[in-house]
């Protein structure tokens, strides 16, 4: 059974390097975002829910996969965008969320986290199996991680059942754990050709054990480490010659291209040699809603200028003061002094901020913002000052220059780059 996914295997393995965005993001304008970026590029839209955002009890997005797919293909429909131009990714699926209890109650309820995406129709599934949990000795052996992900593979398949050929998967991880790194990095190694063939060999003989070979030719990419990352103040480009030997261990693997995972904040430079090197599937998350936050922060910059003290959103104050009052999805990542911490929370590459957008008051500083500007003609030297690449594109007229327009344009910036790094459709997206 034909998948979308399948078009930039194939032609990475014809020597054409070409690949697709991964858009890693709950926030509905971002994959609005990329609903339109993808219209304007002829394209394919893989948008990703990891097992934090998304899983049978609702994640911290508080949505269960079923939800995730209904808010993608709401927005989708609602642009025009054909719903089987449309994949949906379940990323980090495995016990990651259940490590504090034994291994078989955490396996459990990944069974059950499987079952649900694959439920709700998500047909590209990246397992993950490398999170010790509570009774495991550490560090986990190859083995074990293949036999739990094989456990998972056997899993989907009998929830698919005659749907089973439409899946495909992502086997292998990198570091560090999904939503960033917790410390400032000093570097970032390449995953070795060595480690790289372990994982592979390990998982097809688990597969044979599980009684799953037959889903062996749908694992279409294998995650390693090409080297890239970021911390809250970084970013590890790639070099590329670092990574001779490891790009040829998919040779022999007629169906599989690589994964990149924390491609953010890459230069199209870099992503495109990534591309080139045979990492056909480029994830970024923090990325876009780092953008998303420039966008929403310049606007409120512009609202400052233009609306009375006493009628502002003050959505940066309101999004700072909210943070600090629940500081659960910072508080361990930020280093350092009361200003450093400050700085970080509010410009950091890790982007912590991401997990603040659905906060009511935070949504309702946002629409008010929103209101407020809709509500002016934003002048255009003022909007040139805090949002030139929009300013531009309104001047030409390609784009409105509405609150949301400009934000979600801002965001496309970031889907622009890739677009151009995957030569989706070999033009320039304006």
């Amino acid at each position: 059974m034909w998948n979308p996914l399948d078009e930039v295997v194939r032609r990475q393995k014809a020597g054409e390097p070409r690949g697709i965005t991964s858009v890693c993001s709950a926030h509905p304008l971002v994959i609005e975002a990329a609903v339109r970026q993808a219209l304007a590029s002829g394209g394919v839209v893989l948008v990703e829910a990891t097992s934090n955002q998304v899983d049978q009890y609702g994640g911290y997005t508080g949505m269960r996969p079923a939800d995730f797919r209904e808010l993608v293909h709401g927005i989708a429909t609602e642009h025009g965008l054909p719903l089987d131009r449309v994949v949906l990714g379940g990323d980090h699926l495995g016990p990651n969320r259940w490590r504090a209890l034994p291994s078989e109650e955490a396996m459990a309820e990944a069974d059950t986290l499987v079952a649900t995406y694959v439920r709700a129709g998500f047909t590209k599934i990246h397992l993950d199996c490398s999170f010790s949990c509570a009774d495991d000795t550490t560090p986990l052996t190859d083995e074990l991680v293949a036999e739990r992900t094989a456990r998972l593979v056997r899993v989907a398949e009998t929830t698919a059942g005659d749907s089973a050929a439409a899946l495909r998967y992502v086997i292998g991880t990198e570091v560090p754990v999904p939503g960033g790194a917790h410390e400032t990095l000093e570097g970032m190694a390449a995953t070795s050709p060595q480690a790289a063939r372990l994982t592979l060999k390990h998982n097809r003989a688990a597969f044979d054990r599980h009684g799953v070979a037959g889903a062996w030719p749908r694992v279409m990419a294998l995650v390693v480490q090409p080297g890239v990352e970021f911390d809250h103040l970084q970013v590890f480009d790639y070099r590329r010659e670092r990574t001779a030997e490891l790009r040829t261990v998919l040779a022999t693997e007629p169906g599989m291209i690589f994964e990149a995972h924390s491609t953010d904040y890459q230069t199209v430079d870099g992503l495109s040699a990534l591309v080139e090197d045979h990492w056909a599937v480029l994830k970024v998350g923090p990325g876009l809603t780092f953008a998303l936050r420039e966008a929403l922060f310049a606007l409120a910059s512009v609202e400052d200028e233009l609306v009375p003290a006493g009628s502002r959103s003050g959505l940066t104050e309101v999004v700072d003061r909210r943070m600090r009052d629940e500081p659960g999805w910072w508080r361990t990542y930020y280093e350092g002094d009361a200003d450093d911490q400050r700085l970080a929370r509010r410009y950091s590459y890790s982007d912590r901020m991401r997990y603040y957008w659905p906060d009511p008051e935070i949504a309702a500083a946002q629409d008010r913002l929103f209101a407020n500007l809709s509500a002016l003609d934003i002048p255009l030297p003022l909007l040139s000052a805090h949002l030139p690449g929009q300013y531009r594109r309104v001047r030409t007229g390609t784009l409105a220059a509405t609150p949301r327009d400009l934000v979600v344009d801002r965001v496309r910036d970031v889907l622009r780059d890739y677009d151009r790094a995957c030569r989706t459709h070999d033009k320039e997206y304006e």
